[in-house]
């Protein structure tokens, strides 16, 4: 199968600052390509480096997309590329979308500018994909802006966008990093479904290497910007070769209790607890729409209480009413 990404030799600088080290990488069509190490490694860099997002990074070598050489091509030919043929789905959606502007809109746009749609038409396609993304009563998420959607809805919004144009490649940097255990796993089946209906290499870039081993076929591994190991999925994790793939997969947090002492205080006591908000009915009406049901906890000097749950389910709402 051919090469959609074949990068050889990359370096790159900030400044006289080098960040990455000679660095080879090639995706094929259809592919899912992990690239994992701890933060500061490069992850970022290079996938960004990819469609040369960033002004301030000097690039030197070799970045072949579909066999042209990506590296001195002029701003005009990138511009083609972006979000036509290379999608990009942003580690943090809330600072990736633009705040002033309702999603919707935001997809449309790469209807209107890659394909040449027309406005209505680019704005029933944007609902058709939110949709595509599981998105309930998309029509009305497409009129609403980034911070009226949860985490989870504005990650599939950024998702929508990013492969709006079926891509040949598409870079997912973190995309589940913020997001609670179920809806990292619906964003993941989603990507998968994506991936394999439209047959698009991927770049993912994870700290989670549990998501990793589920999620992708080949796995690249970054210590310092130097590639230090590269394998299929199982091979990497089942048998890893350098030490430093063998130390993340070893790095699990240990967990430690202490019993606490009888005599620990009480620091913090919530009773029948709840958060209701008024939301208008007309010019004249209200009423009032329960965002926490009230409850009931302790907390006690040298105690940790975890609050979990999915996304909505009222664990910010909580916080912020303590």
């Amino acid at each position: 199968m051919a090469d959609v990404l074949a990068i050889r030799g990359l370096n790159a600088f900030f400044g006289r600052q080098q960040v990455l080290f000679e660095v080879d990488l090639r995706i094929r069509a259809g592919e899912k390509h992990a690239l994992i190490g701890e933060s500061g490694s490069g992850k970022t860099v290079l996938a960004q480096g990819v469609m040369q997002l960033n002004p301030d990074v000097c690039l030197s070598g070799s970045l072949q997309f579909n066999g042209q050489e990506l590296l001195g091509a002029s701003a005009r030919q990138l511009q083609r590329l972006r979000g036509r043929e290379i999608g990009m789905v942003f580690q943090e959606p809330m600072t990736a979308l633009n705040p002033i502007m309702p999603v919707g809109r935001q997809i449309a746009e790469v209807f209107t500018l890659h394909l040449g749609l027309p406005k209505a038409a680019a704005w029933q396609q944007a609902v058709a994909l939110l949709a595509e993304m599981g998105m309930q009563d998309a029509a009305a998420k497409a009129a609403a802006h980034p911070f009226q959607l949860s985490g989870g809805q504005r990650q599939r919004a950024m998702i929508a966008m990013a492969i709006a144009a079926e891509p040949k490649l598409l870079i997912a940097d973190e995309p589940t990093t913020a997001l609670d255990v179920a809806v990292q796993a619906q964003i993941l089946d989603l990507l998968n479904r994506l991936q394999r209906e439209r047959q698009m290499a991927m770049l993912y870039i994870s700290h989670d290497l549990n998501l990793v081993r589920r999620f992708a076929d080949e796995v690249t591994v970054l210590q310092q910007g130097r590639v230090v190991e590269q394998g299929s999925a199982a091979a990497v994790f089942n048998a890893p070769q350098h030490p430093y793939t063998r130390l993340l997969l070893n790095a699990r947090p240990q967990r430690r209790v202490q019993t606490l002492p009888e005599t620990a205080t009480t620091v913090l006591e919530a009773r029948q607890m709840g958060v209701k908000v008024a939301q208008a009915q007309g010019f004249w009406r209200r009423r009032h729409l329960e965002l926490l049901q009230p409850l009931d906890f302790q907390l006690q000097a040298g105690e940790t209480v975890g609050i979990i749950g999915e996304s909505g389910s009222g664990k910010t709402t909580l916080a912020k009413a303590l």
